[in-house]
């Protein structure tokens, strides 16, 4: 088991015990609310990990070597992070996809650039943004964080390859 496993299951544990002590009621409960999270997100699970595996085996390795790899420099972090602003979806269907691409041969810096452009580029979501906030905060907002991506997506790269 990975630590980040062993960790989360040793924190679960630590606070299902502490609703234990304060009833089997909220221990219960808390069982419960855990049931519907997974009852509501299990279908984008199932799919986003499918997406994933798909992707693995029917974009050749070759293809995400040459266009996402570490060689692909500052070409690679761009093609990601226009990638990343591209795809809609929640995180439990696009994290396992970025996943995908990683161990495909995608560079550490395609994929924090495509992390951080699905975050703060996600064409899906500005339309949304103009019209609930506001067209001008929306506009700021993507001015301001546009070289954000990239350039996390470069130190990404610069700080692998120190470590």
């Amino acid at each position: 088991m990975d630590p980040t496993t062993v960790v989360l299951a040793g924190v679960t544990a630590a606070l299902f015990l502490v609703a234990l002590r304060q009833g089997p009621d909220v221990a219960r409960d808390g069982l419960l609310a855990a049931w519907h999270t997974v009852h509501r997100n299990l279908l984008l699970l199932v799919l986003g990990f499918t997406l994933a595996g798909l992707a693995q085996v029917l974009v050749p390795p070759g293809l995400i070597v040459r266009w996402l790899g570490a060689e692909a420099g500052l070409r690679g972090v761009l093609i990601g992070c226009v990638a990343g602003g591209l795809v809609p979806g929640a995180p439990y269907a696009t994290f396992p996809l970025v996943a995908s691409l990683y161990e495909t041969g995608a560079s550490i810096g395609a994929v924090v650039g495509f992390v951080s452009a699905w975050a703060l580029w996600s064409v899906a979501r500005f339309p949304i943004e103009m019209a609930l906030i506001n067209p001008r905060p929306a506009l700021i907002r993507y001015a301001v964080t546009f070289v954000v991506p990239p350039l996390a997506g470069l130190l990404a790269q610069v700080i692998d390859r120190l470590v």
